[in-house]
């Protein structure tokens, strides 16, 4: 998962805006195979309880709780390719769609369930992001085993 602090996102399917956010995080969400339930709850605390925003000393020391922020999750199977060989992306880790379609619901179901507040893109489709990454901050979350 690629997790950008934004001031502002949006993400649009055939030019209409889908979901929308002000300050807070986008999270492009790349799932892939052998994942599961363990490591979707683990994603959705970290994400929901990281320090990511400045404090008035400019330090990285606030949550979205306490900057009133927001979560856009765009679910983007491409953030599993691999790049290592030849010159086409091969994306054979990605999670098949019928696999992760529930499984980035439930993502965001939990990160809910942790109190954010979540808006997200339309799986599968065609997606335009837009986004204003501010910092800029930019991290990416693998749990592996």
């Amino acid at each position: 998962m690629v997790i950008q602090r934004v001031s502002r996102a949006e993400v649009r399917v055939e030019g209409a805006a889908v979901g929308r956010i002000a300050r807070g995080l986008l999270l492009l969400v790349g799932l892939e195979r052998g994942d599961g339930e363990r490591q979707i709850e683990r994603a959705a605390k970290r994400v929901a309880t990281l320090r990511v925003f400045t404090d008035d000393e400019g330090r990285m020391n606030r949550g979205l709780d306490e900057i009133g922020g927001a979560v856009l999750a765009v679910s983007q199977f491409t953030v599993a390719g691999s790049i290592r060989k030849g010159r086409r992306p091969d994306f054979d880790r990605a999670l098949p769609g019928e696999l992760a379609e529930p499984m980035f619901e439930r993502f965001v179901e939990l990160l809910r369930n942790e109190g954010a507040a979540v808006e997200t893109g339309v799986f599968g489709a065609l997606m335009e992001v837009e986004l204003v990454n501010d910092g800029p901050v930019t991290l990416i979350w693998e749990d592996r085993e």
